[in-house]
């Protein structure tokens, strides 16, 4: 009866703290929604819709070594950025990864697309986060792979 109760304390612990499946259609589709909204809000320099989709305290660390903090500094920087680097910009998610249900890794390629046809390739890693039960990107790394 002893190790009877000890199996079932152990069955219950590790239930408690065992993971719920997190990676479901709707979850997925919000943050590729979330991503095609940064996305689009950079490409028409919408700064409302920055402003909706990125947490207050938002961190952005960009290709030249550049911290951006804050939604204020984020945004400005992120206006400047595509003013300063014209051209077509598209990111292709290739994962998300569920931390817990309320945060996510996302990861994209980044490519800059000049008007001379050359293209800049880099890695976005974006971590997201529900806030007031709406998808929002808390934070923002951008990486220029080896060698370039």
């Amino acid at each position: 009866m002893k190790s009877l109760s000890i199996l079932f304390l152990l069955l219950i612990s590790s239930s408690a703290f065992s993971q719920n499946p997190l990676n479901t259609k709707g979850e997925s589709r919000e943050i590729m929604d979330l991503i095609s909204s940064y996305s689009q809000a950079r490409e028409t320099n919408d700064t409302v819709l920055l402003r909706e989709i990125l947490v207050e305290d938002v961190d952005q660390l960009v290709s030249s070594g550049v911290w951006r903090k804050g939604i204020d500094e984020a945004v400005k920087g992120m206006m400047e950025s595509s003013a300063e680097n014209p051209g077509e910009r598209s990111l292709k998610l290739e994962s998300i990864r569920f931390l817990n249900p309320d945060v996510a890794i996302v990861d994209a390629h980044y490519e800059i697309k000049n008007s001379s046809g050359t293209v800049r390739k880099m890695w976005s890693t974006f971590l997201v986060v529900t806030e007031t039960e709406q998808w929002k990107i808390s934070a923002i790394r951008n990486m220029l792979p080896a060698g370039n």
